[in-house]
This record gives C-alpha cells, sequence and structure tokens, in this order.
C-alpha cells in the first residue's frame, strides 16, 4: 500500500527561481553509507518528509551537481542551469554527459523519488511507502523541539562511566531480584487486587515510554538530532515510537547504540523499580520488574521490527533485511542462481542474512500455524472470559478499579483475534491480487506466443503464490521503487553501468 504525497513546489521558492529544476525543499544529501554491507557502498539521501534513500553513485553525483547549480542559478533560465550540470556531473564522474542526460536522470530517475523537482520545475507527486508491519495511525505526541530538549537531559547516561555503573546497577538489580525475593508470589498477590493490576499497567506504559527516550538520547549522543516521537498502532498493539531517522548519518557502533538505547532505559527503568521497592516493600514494583523484563525480551527478537530486528540490521550494515526473503530462498530450496541483491552484498553480510531468514522464517511460520490451528479454541476462550469480565465490571458492587482492569483484560483479549483476523484477509488479498497479476502477464504472454489461447493456471503456482504471499504478510514491503526507463538517449555519449538503475527507499527510523 502506498499513499500519495506531493513534494514541496515552486511556492515555496522565489519567484525568479520557480522554473528552475532544484532538489525538493527540505532535501539533504548525506554522505556515504558508513558501515554497510555492500560491497559499493551506496550514497543516502533524506528527502524532506525525513525518508532516506539510497543511490548509486552516478545518481547521487547528479543530486550534488544539481544542489550546486540550482545555488548558482540567480538569473539563469532552465536550460542554463541543465547544462552547468552536465558540466558539473561530467568533471565529477570521468564520464561525458549532456543536458539531454540530466534531463534523463531528473525525470525518470531523481524526480519520481520525490528528491528532485522535475527538469521544468515542476514538483513530484511521490509515493510514500507504508509497509504491512509498519506502525499506522501515527499520532505525535512530542515535537521535534521537545524530544532534542528532553533527550538532551538523558544523553550523559551514554558516556562510557556512566554506562558501565548503569549496567553493573542493573545486572545487581536483577540478581538481588530473581535471588533474593519472590516474585511469583508478588504477581499471585497483585492479579488478585484490580488496583494493584492497573498500577503494574500505568508503570508498563510509563516504562515503554522511557524506552523510547532511550533511543532519542542515544541519537542526541552519536551527534544527530531526534525525530518527534508520537504514538501508533503495531500489528494491533497501541506503541510508542520515536524517529531515529538521523541515525542513519552515523557510523554502525552509532546506529547499534541507537538501538540498544531502548532496552538500555529499560534497566535503568528496573533500577529505579528496585530502589524504590526498597524503600516501600509495595509487591506491584517486583510485578513491574517482571513486566519490564518481558518488554527487554520481547524487542531484543530478530523477528518483525522490534529493536532486535534494527540490532541485527545494522550489525551487517543493511538497512532492509526482509527484501532479501525471496532471493535467499530461491537459492536455498529452488537452487537458482544467485539474484543481483546478493551478488551486491559483502560475503559476511550475506552469511548473517541467509542465517536470519532460514532460522526467522521457520519459526514465524510455526508460529502462525500454531495461532491457526487453535484460532476455534482460542475465539471461544476467549469470548467466555470477556464475557464473565463484562458481568464482573457491570456488577452493582464493582469497583472503579475493578471495573477499568476488566475492561483492560477484555481488550487484551480481543485484540489477538481482532489482530489474526486482519492479517488473514490481508494475507487473502494478496493472494488474490499475486494471482490476478501472474495471470494476466502469463496469459498476454502466451497470446503473442501462440495466438490468443490463455492457458489454465497450474495448481502449484497457486500453491506459489500463496507461499510467497505469506512472505510478503510476514515481511512487509520491501520499499524498493523502480522508475521507468523510456529514454534511450542516455546510451549515447554518456557510458552506463548497470548499478546506476539501482535504488530504493529505506523505512523511517521508527524504534
Amino acid at each position: 500500500m502506498c499513499t500519495r504525497h506531493s513534494a514541496p513546489g515552486p511556492d515555496h521558492l522565489p519567484s525568479t527561481a520557480a522554473a528552475v529544476p532544484r532538489l525538493t525543499e527540505g532535501t539533504e544529501p548525506v554522505g556515504e553509507f558508513e558501515g554497510s554491507g555492500y560491497r559499493t557502498p551506496p550514497q543516502l539521501v533524506q528527502r524532506f518528509d525525513g525518508q532516506v534513500i539510497q543511490l548509486p553513485p552516478l545518481l547521487y553525483q547528479a543530486v550534488l551537481a544539481l544542489k550546486r547549480q540550482s545555488a548558482r542559478a540567480a538569473g539563469r533560465g532552465p536550460d542554463a542551469v541543465l547544462a552547468r550540470t552536465a558540466e558539473d556531473l561530467s568533471s565529477r564522474t570521468g564520464r561525458e554527459f549532456a543536458a539531454e542526460h540530466v534531463v534523463f536522470l531528473l525525470d525518470q530517475k531523481l524526480a519520481p523519488l520525490g528528491i528532485t523537482t522535475y527538469s521544468d520545475g515542476s514538483p513530484p507527486a511521490i509515493a510514500k511507502a507504508n509497509p504491512f508491519l509498519g506502525l499506522r495511525f501515527r499520532a505525535t505526541v512530542l515535537s521535534e523541539r521537545a524530544t532534542w530538549f528532553l533527550s538532551g537531559l538523558f544523553s550523559w547516561l551514554y558516556h562510557p562511566v556512566a554506562l558501565v555503573l548503569c549496567l553493573t546497577g542493573f545486572l545487581i538489580a536483577e540478581l538481588w531480584v530473581f535471588a533474593m525475593e519472590s516474585p511469583g508470589q508478588a504477581m499471585t498477590r497483585v492479579m488478585a487486587d484490580p488496583t494493584g493490576v492497573l498500577i503494574v499497567a500505568l508503570l508498563t506504559l510509563a516504562s515503554s515510554a522511557f524506552h523510547e527516550m532511550g533511543h532519542a538520547a542515544a541519537c542526541r549522543y552519536g551527534g544527530v538530532a531526534p525525530g518527534h516521537m508520537g504514538c501508533g498502532i503495531y500489528l494491533v498493539w497501541p506503541a510508542f515510537y520515536t524517529d531515529v531517522t538521523n541515525s542513519y548519518r552515523l557510523g554502525r557502533a552509532g546506529r547499534i547504540r541507537t538501538d540498544l538505547g531502548g532496552v538500555y532505559f529499560n534497566g535503568l527503568f528496573v533500577i529505579g523499580l528496585v530502589l524504590v521497592y526498597l524503600r516501600t516493600g509495595s509487591p506491584v514494583l517486583l510485578v513491574a520488574v517482571l513486566a519490564t523484563n518481558m518488554e527487554i525480551v520481547q524487542q531484543l527478537l530478530p523477528t518483525l521490527r522490534f529493536d532486535g530486528y534494527y540490532i541485527v540490521a545494522d550489525l551487517v550494515g543493511i538497512p532492509d533485511l526482509f527484501k532479501y526473503i525471496g532471493p535467499i530462498l530461491k537459492r536455498a530450496f529452488l537452487r537458482r542462481p544467485d539474484h543481483q541483491r546478493l551478488d551486491a552484498l559483502k560475503r559476511w553480510p550475506q552469511l548473517v542474512v541467509t542465517v536470519w531468514v532460514l532460522t526467522v522464517l521457520p519459526a514465524l511460520a510455526f508460529q502462525l500455524g500454531l495461532v491457526l490451528s487453535r484460532m476455534p479454541e482460542l475465539a471461544t476462550t476467549a469470548w467466555h472470559t470477556a464475557v464473565s469480565l463484562a458481568d464482573e465490571a457491570t456488577a452493582d458492587d464493582s469497583s472503579v478499579p475493578a471495573a477499568v482492569t476488566s475492561g483492560l483484560q477484555i481488550l487484551f483479549l480481543l485484540l489477538p483475534l481482532v489482530g489474526a483476523l486482519l492479517a488473514l484477509w490481508q494475507l487473502s488479498g494478496l493472494v488474490v491480487r499475486l494471482v490476478r497479476r501472474r495471470r494476466s502477464h502469463s496469459g498476454e504472454q502466451e497470446q503473442r506466443a501462440s495466438g490468443g489461447m490463455r492457458p489454465r493456471m497450474p495448481v502449484s503456482f497457486l500453491l506459489g503464490g500463496l507461499a510467497v504471499s505469506t512472505v510478503l504478510a510476514v515481511g512487509g514491503s520491501t520499499g524498493q521503487v523502480k522508475a521507468p526507463r523510456t529514454a534511450a538517449s542516455v546510451r549515447g555519449s554518456a557510458p552506463r553501468d548497470p548499478r546506476d538503475d539501482e535504488y530504493e527507499l529505506i523505512f523511517e527510523g521508527l524504534r
């Protein structure tokens, strides 16, 4: 799914430069993707809406040349700017380019991505990736300015001395809680008290919010500005997020520090809970420690788009691992030659991604099969439990905390079922669309080859489409955008490299 966004147009620019081709307002070249897992390190550009795009060297040099020449466009027309850009690009690359080549690069390559205007100065309308496993219904809670201020209050916690002391304190707190106390007994007591359950839910919410501050503070400690903080729906669960797209400007160590910042701050939250428990002795705090530990474990899972996934991605220097599922499965099970995407990777990142795909995908498939096989039983149990909780909440002698707790329990019971139904609905839609596209494409080929006879779709293809759709449903959109190749004139005096056509969107850095 994609939504359409219009890039800032000439109305935002001085009238004298309205028709001159230039970068879209707010778009900025970032530079080489440091610590990448590619044989040829890609170049990064950050678009006006925060989307990061990695480009091959030629397109990135074209962006730099256009930025330089459009800044000197006072009194010049678009033809002069295009000619000067071609000269600049030729000197930067050592290859001969003319103005018509620059027109092709702008109109067919860069403008469709929203990086530049078209060659006539008109703004592009771009497609923004909306992945299946992405956050939806997002709402801003803290602006960039507020996030910048608050993250500055905590960024000192990443100083090496503070880091060592805090991690040591976290380990001591964990050992003390699980060796000296009885979290299981505390949970039994708290679960019988509606007020205690409500307090644990609020503390868990606070831990999640502090988790996001950890990402923002790590981003600022690395020397780049964090974006806004907000909340949204991930799959079916409410979730906080922080925009740390600027962390792509950092090296590998800085990106991994940003990825781990959330669970690091969860550890700090555990220290605070234990200190308060030492003073009060409230069992609610021990249960909150257990809930925070569960959050840490969940976030470190390298599946879906949790922090563990981003840690693996930044460790190998590949922003989007999901787009390699198809090529790796084809190579492993169909014995097909390596896809060009795999050839573009260094050896060890390719090995890590292969292990990730062959480990994570079966685990997700097993979990999906287990849920589907037990769906009737789970639905029946959840419905009866929800009805019982609703009766308790509406009873005359029910207290306000008990009613609120029952409402939360009903919500947590029904949300997974709703999410499973939505996932199945989207999966079936993907299967239908994929089958229709493939049948249409195969039919056109057969009609050209045999005079209009339309073949029947084999059952094996339907099963293959279901498998591919399952991968898409689990992995989400790859975010790749291909621009049409319609201008053959670029193949004249300007020598081409196949890698000049390779570019892709990197998902927003939402943690």
